[in-house]
């Protein structure tokens, strides 16, 4: 029987061969154990077998989550959208934000931010494929935002994340994702603090690390298909 440990010991597997298969050096992708719509217990789980870094994508179910498991030395992400109303609940207990695509939202979170808390790390959402459906800024607005993010008291600006279109060919998946590695690079030279490259999931995570991701978001290859019933 499949365990989130053995799930876990098997996506490392993965991104280790696809580290090698592009010549990266090994320990060069961060993994990111999406726990969305999963309990405590689960993220319990996953922590006992080496798990520090994890992702949520609603707020309410998020904090929490956080509580739950508050006794834990984790690293907390926001990666879904996130709606003005609920900022101050990120600003507040979560280490970073991968979805900021509107400078409201990052001066919301930075305005929020507890005073003694370290820089809330925050990565740019693009909408790489132009999806309609999807959040995040176009290419062309990206670097006004960046500017403006990188003048926030309280907020570390740290990388871009995307969620390209869904498909299985691995051709147009590197295409996307080569297209926001660029974007990364050329906003690079006016941001050189910049490390962090969050692209790739469960089924593309090769693809990814191919075209240069440094942090992938695995969700149901480590606790499995999400189905009715589960924490909401």
């Amino acid at each position: 029987m499949e365990t989130i440990a053995s799930r876990l010991a098997a996506v490392r597997a993965r991104i280790a061969a696809a580290e090698a298969k592009a010549r990266r050096p090994a320990g060069s992708v961060r993994l990111l154990a999406v726990s969305k719509t999963y309990g405590a217990d689960a993220v319990r789980e996953a922590h006992a077998a080496g798990q520090s870094a994890f992702g949520e994508n609603y707020v309410q179910e998020g904090a929490a989550k956080l509580a739950a498991c508050a006794d834990l030395p984790l690293a907390w992400h926001f990666i879904g959208p996130l709606q003005a109303n609920k900022t101050r609940a990120v600003a507040e207990a979560f280490a970073w934000v991968q979805s900021v695509d509107r400078e409201r939202i990052a001066r919301r979170l930075a305005e929020q931010r507890p005073a003694h808390l370290p820089p809330l790390n925050v990565c740019l959402q693009v909408n790489i494929s132009g999806e309609a459906s999807k959040s995040g800024i176009a290419p062309a607005e990206l670097p006004a935002l960046a500017d403006q993010v990188a003048a926030l008291p309280g907020l570390a600006l740290r990388g871009l994340m995307a969620i390209p279109e869904a498909t299985e060919d691995e051709a147009a998946q590197r295409r996307a994702f080569a297209a926001l590695r660029g974007l990364f690079e050329r906003l690079r030279a006016t941001h050189p603090g910049l490390d962090t490259l969050s692209m790739g999931m469960s089924g593309d995570l090769e693809a990814a690390i191919a075209e240069g991701a440094t942090l992938v978001r695995v969700g149901t290859a480590i606790f499995g298909s999400r189905t009715q019933g589960q924490l909401l």
